[in-house]
């Protein structure tokens, strides 16, 4: 077998050598080429695929990354953007649970932690307050982010430059950035948790100076909204959890009775959100009080003598028919005169009484419960439903009273029914996975095309190559007797001697022959000596 193959290698090379110079250097590099795209298929289809572990990453994040990696023993390499650490797809939940283990990646933003560099020496006030302020401003986007619908976040805090020259100073305002994760969304509770959050955190900063926007540049706050509108928002979400927690305790206090899931229940809660403020006076005859009391007394006792005043009226004589004067030495007695004033002033009772009605009283409760069949296993193995009696609906019906406070008064209805529940279709199989989406699929056809781009480099190029070449090296031997070198005719050797003018290429044809097949040369030789001596 050694020695054919040894013989068409030499038929090639015969076929090879006798092509020009050029063509055989273009084979050269059409074998080279063959050869580097078949080991080029070979490593590409062995090459394991690359998927993306963490993206949008810092330069310190990605360093950080990529040592956790080259510890843990995980291959990777680095996206376009440098933000991007690509690793083998099979090992993407491996690589992240060991990283998490080490606490990478660290996140995007810088905390307080850049308070702990050394500033040198001849920093600013100006410096030191930046770099407090942008280490706030992290320290809040690593907050908002551990929020579960929150993928990243990026804090914007804008501090006005107090003066004592302004009357009304401006007030300190910030922005946030919420990168949310695809297919989720923020409701009003977490975006109103965030605002305040943000305002909490930052001195003289009020819940109305903050704006949240998220990645689409919606607006997800707005201060223009009026305060009615947020009101009524607040009272229908109060509405119906309190609707829906009478529902879970009826539910809970029927399904060890009925089994769980057997029983639906629905209330609609009439609530007046009135806000009612009375002030009252009132005043109690029965009881009268004294406010005030004024008392004067005056009392006179004495006598009274002839008198009057100096003069020359006094000396004059009394006129006709008026008595005469007391002789001297007399007097005259008056009796004691007293003078009483008083002054009383009553007040009533009186109570003044300020009441605010509390909002949210509820006026009527509507409530309406369906209970399922009695489900039971009877002795073939197989489920019986049979309907609930009355009196069983009608212990219900006081259970379900109590449970809610059910009250007459106050106008509330309850209706409680059995009716059979309709039974779900048994869960079908699962769907089975497509097979272009399967794990192993992408690596079989990388290896099947590097397998037929190797047949084709074999059978398409080298194949065609070799076989011209031996059937050049085949003519080539097919005309070497003609020419007149060296043949064999009946087994006998023999010099076919042609015109002496091709004696000279005659004997560089037998050196060509004696170099390239030394064996066939030497048995035509062991056969002219075995002639000539016999």
């Amino acid at each position: 077998m050694a020695l054919v193959d040894t013989e068409k290698m030499g038929v090639v090379g015969q076929g090879f050598n006798q092509l020009p110079v050029l063509r055989q250097l273009g084979l050269f590099i059409g074998l080279a080429a063959s050869i580097a795209v078949g080991v080029t298929a070979v490593m590409w289809a062995w090459t394991p695929d690359y998927r993306t572990l963490y993206s949008n990453l810092t330069e310190k994040d990605v360093g950080m990354v990529a040592d956790g990696l080259a510890k843990a023993g995980v291959s990777y390499k680095m996206g376009g953007d440098g933000g991007t650490v690509l690793v083998p797809a099979g090992e993407v939940h491996n690589a992240r649970l060991k990283l998490a283990a080490m606490g990478l990646p660290k996140g995007t933003g810088t905390g307080f932690e850049i308070l702990e560099e050394d500033s040198g020496f001849g920093t600013s006030q100006f410096l030191e307050n930046a770099r407090y302020q942008h280490a706030l401003e992290g320290e809040l986007s690593r907050t908002i982010s551990a929020m579960t619908n929150v993928q990243g976040a990026r804090v914007h805090i804008a501090v006005p430059k107090q003066s004592s020259f302004v009357r009304e100073p401006k007030k300190t305002s910030a922005s946030v950035l919420v990168n949310v994760y695809p297919g989720r969304e923020l409701d009003d509770g977490q975006v109103g948790a965030i605002v305040h959050l943000v305002a909490a955190s930052v001195p003289n900063l009020e819940a109305g100076g903050v704006t949240v926007v998220d990645q689409s540049g919606r607006l997800l706050n707005s201060s223009e909204t009026s305060n009615d509108v947020r009101i009524t928002a607040n009272q229908f979400t109060y509405q119906k959890s309190l609707e829906s927690y009478y529902s879970k305790r009826i539910e809970s206090i029927l399904s060890p009775i009925v089994g769980i899931g057997g029983v639906k229940a629905q209330v609609v809660a009439d609530i007046d959100f009135t806000v009612t403020e009375q002030t009252q006076e009132s005043f109690n005859p029965e009881t009268p009080s004294v406010r005030s009391e004024q008392v004067m007394e005056e009392n006179g006792r004495g006598a009274q003598g002839v008198g009057g005043v100096p003069g020359a009226l006094s000396n004059q004589p009394p006129q006709a028919g008026t008595p005469a004067p007391a002789p001297a030495g007399t007097s005259l007695t008056t009796p004691p005169s007293t003078t009483r004033r008083s002054t009383r002033n009553f007040e009533l009772d009186k109570t003044i009484s300020h009441t605010r009605q509390a909002s949210g009283k509820v006026q009527r409760l509507s409530i309406a419960v369906v209970v399922d069949d009695q489900q039971k296993v009877d002795e073939n193995g197989e489920v019986a439903r049979t309907p609930h009696a009355p009196e069983e609906i009608e212990r219900m019906t006081n259970l379900v009273k109590e449970a809610v406070g059910f009250s007459e008064t106050r106008g509330d209805t309850i209706n409680v029914i059995n009716k059979s529940f309709a039974i779900p279709p048994p869960a079908g199989p699962l769907p089975e996975i497509p097979l272009l989406e399967r794990a192993w699929v992408p690596s079989a056809i990388k290896v099947g095309l590097a397998g037929v781009l190797i047949l084709v480099v074999m059978f398409g190029v080298l194949k065609p190559i070799l076989t011209e070449l031996a059937a050049k090296g085949v003519a080539f031997k097919s005309t070497a007797p003609q020419t007149g070198e060296l043949a064999l005719a009946g087994g006998e050797p023999r010099v076919a001697i042609a015109a002496p003018t091709l004696q000279q290429n005659n004997l560089t044809t037998a050196k060509t022959m004696a170099t390239q097949e030394p064996a066939r040369v030497a048995q035509v030789v062991k056969n002219w000596v075995e002639n000539d001596a016999g």
